[in-house]
């Protein structure tokens, strides 16, 4: 069942979408060579409760950590550790906050000191790829829309969009109906409506789309080898369009 939130749901989800948004703007500031994921990890849980809130998957389906801090070709679900990253390195820091009940969820990449041209792109293109999918995120349209408008784009600056991993709706729970795709055809999908909050998150790989899982069962990486980058908003579908509710200001 795919359910549509009342407005003051989505004020309370909005409020779990600042304060997630400015964690990203605080983790925007520690990321630098020499640092470690687990360090941002610490940060992360202590920050949130600071500000009484809590990282919703830290405990879900047994995941140990307040973050996912995925390197270079890990796709997602990346374990925080305590290897330093290093100058060239790209890393994607994912987390859902839970204040005062309601959820949002957040993904962004960032640069570990200096990235070469080819890195930078990925992070541009998958950055642009969002908010070309969030464009589409309007009452009346259908999830393919979205799916679609990622991955005309993506392709088309000839990288591939990540088939195993989707977006979700969310409210009292952190994954729930409808699955956003990040690829498909228009017009195909649930219809989006009025009140139905969403993930949207483009996995983007340099080279293959397909992934494969290490050992911990958590982690996914790129099958050959190769970069992957991510970006996420959760979105609010309003009669005045969508409304990001994980705006970093």
């Amino acid at each position: 069942m795919i359910s549509r939130k009342s407005e003051r749901e989505i004020t309370l989800m909005q409020e779990a979408g600042e304060l997630l948004a400015s964690t990203h703007t605080e983790i925007a500031k520690m990321i630098k060579p020499g640092v470690t994921t687990q360090e941002i990890d610490q940060f992360v849980e202590k920050y949130l409760a600071k500000h009484g809130a809590t990282a919703e998957q830290k405990g879900y389906q047994g995941y140990p950590y307040a973050t996912c801090a995925s390197v270079n070709d890990e796709i997602c679900h990346g374990f925080p550790r305590n290897e330093p990253l290093t100058d060239g390195d790209i890393v994607t820091i994912d987390m859902v906050v839970k204040l005062n009940g309601a959820l949002a969820d957040s993904a962004w990449s960032y640069a570990v000191g200096e990235v070469d041209e080819e890195k930078q792109r990925l992070l541009d293109v998958t950055k642009t790829s969002l908010y070309k999918g969030i464009e589409q995120a309007v009452p009346g349209n259908r999830v393919g829309d979205i799916g679609h408008a990622i991955q005309s784009y993506v392709e088309g600056e000839n990288f591939s969009v990540v088939r195993e991993f989707t977006g979700h709706g969310i409210g009292e729970s952190m994954h729930e109906e409808p699955s956003i795709l990040h690829y498909g055809l228009p017009g195909k999908g649930p219809r989006l409506k009025e009140g139905m909050v969403i993930t949207i998150e483009p996995m983007v790989n340099v080279g293959a789309w397909q992934s494969k899982m290490d050992d911990n069962g958590w982690t996914a990486r790129t099958i050959d080898g190769k970069l992957s980058a991510q970006y996420e908003h959760t979105i609010a579908i309003t009669k005045n369009g969508p409304k990001i509710l994980t705006e970093q200001k």
